[in-house]
């Protein structure tokens, strides 16, 4: 019953992950804001996984699983619920903490959802089992894909002639608003779902795990186990890395699209949720793989044709730079779970502590965003692109070199 209850949050918290692919363009339009302006919405979610990652360990390491999941489940409700007051001031600040906050609960989630599932089985099934349970992450991903085109998209788009026949009219504040406004029901109804799964959790009895998940109360003390052990050290780098490829590929998706083939955003946007099913069949093909081959392998191998993939988007940017570009997630696929379990095995009572550490390592997703935005600010969308090809290439070093651990407790 706990994997049935916790599973689906890696479907939950996909969505609005997801989901500011599509904010950071219907912003870019509502509030006329640029492309390294827009950033500032993946920086405010970000910025909350970054500084919640060790709080929450914390507080899981010395009460248990279950709470964790409880308050990430009631700060992601409050967050959505947020985005009600900020359309209503038309504030994009206000929209900025509202995606803070929802960092925080997603912080809770993935910091207690990881290592939970990687220890609820043997320890040498740990990649295939989280890469199991991560296969429902772009299920979630293909839902926000959908849902932002259908619902936050409009599909009007105001030429040059337009927007100023509504100015000079005074009605084209009020188109803004409406195009701010589409988001609301959208995160209303998220924030609803995230605060019942609440309760679901609530009313669920979870197992006692070994590691730091062993009773306060229990006489058993586990073996003393070094924190900063390399092969860990190193599993946090990729990972800032991999998550910082990943929210940059898919945070500009649709305005490359845009640039490269001329297309409106709702095309743009059917086709980011093409890349997105694409990352959902790798998930759920490379954990039946991974019953053949060894995940270290499959992860160096993968990170290689992603560099690739990549490089031809790069320099041929038309429908064979989409079509690379949207391959790359099919590769990306297993790398944050197979990151995360290489990172944490071995590490016994510091398992919680070094789940709290790969999940402050999703900075990488702001930081390298906002360097990706101002790339293409200063360049164009082609050079920005260059960042995640220089991630892939470190995730492959890392998975050659260093992901195995020198000391396993």
């Amino acid at each position: 019953m706990p994997f049935l209850v916790v599973t689906p949050l890696f479907f939950l918290w996909a969505i609005p992950n997801n989901l500011t692919d599509f904010l950071i363009r219907q912003f870019m339009k509502s509030f006329e804001v640029s492309r390294s302006g827009a950033a500032q919405l993946q920086i405010g979610i970000f910025v909350g996984y970054f500084l919640m990652a060790i709080p929450a360990g914390q507080i899981m390491h010395r009460v248990g699983y279950k709470p964790g999941f409880i308050s990430g489940l009631v700060l992601l409700g409050a967050g959505c619920w947020l985005f009600w007051p900020a359309a209503t001031l038309n504030s994009y600040g206000a929209f900025v903490a509202a995606q803070f906050v929802i960092g925080c609960g997603l912080s809770f989630l993935e910091t207690a959802s990881n290592p939970f599932i990687a220890q609820l089985g043997p320890v040498s099934s740990s990649e295939r089992r989280l890469n199991l349970s991560q296969a429902f992450n772009p299920l979630g991903s293909i839902t926000a894909g959908f849902v932002g085109t259908l619902f936050i998209f409009s599909g009007i788009e105001l030429g040059p002639g337009q927007i100023a026949s509504q100015q000079a009219a005074g009605t084209y504040k009020v188109y803004l608003h409406s195009e701010t406004m589409r988001v609301v029901p959208t995160y209303l109804v998220l924030g609803t779902v995230a605060l019942l799964w609440a309760l679901m959790v609530l009313a669920t009895r979870f197992p006692d795990l070994g590691g730091e998940d062993s009773p306060m109360h229990s006489d058993v003390k586990p073996p003393h186990v070094r924190l900063f052990q390399s092969h860990f050290v190193f599993a946090v780098i990729a990972q800032f890395l991999y998550v910082g490829a990943q929210v940059g590929t898919w945070s500009y998706f649709i305005l490359y699209v845009r640039s490269a083939t001329g297309v409106g955003d709702k095309a743009a946007g059917y086709m980011l949720t093409g890349t997105l099913a694409a990352f959902a069949v790798g998930r759920f093909t490379s954990a039946w793989m991974m019953r053949r081959f060894n995940a270290r392998v499959m992860l160096a191998v993968y990170s290689i044709v992603n560099v690739i993939l990549g490089l031809v988007a790069v320099t041929r940017p038309s429908w064979v730079g989409v079509g690379c570009l949207l391959t790359t997630s099919l590769f990306m696929s297993i790398m944050f779970p197979t990151i995360f379990a290489l990172g944490i095995k071995g590490m016994g009572e510091k398992t919680k502590t070094a789940g709290s550490l790969l999940v402050m390592a999703i900075l990488g997703g702001a930081a390298l965003t906002k360097l990706m935005g101002m790339l293409a600010d200063a360049n164009s969308l082609q050079v920005a692109y260059l960042v995640p090809v220089g991630c892939f290439a470190a995730v492959g070093l890392y998975a050659i070199f260093a992901a195995e651990p020198k000391q396993v407790a």
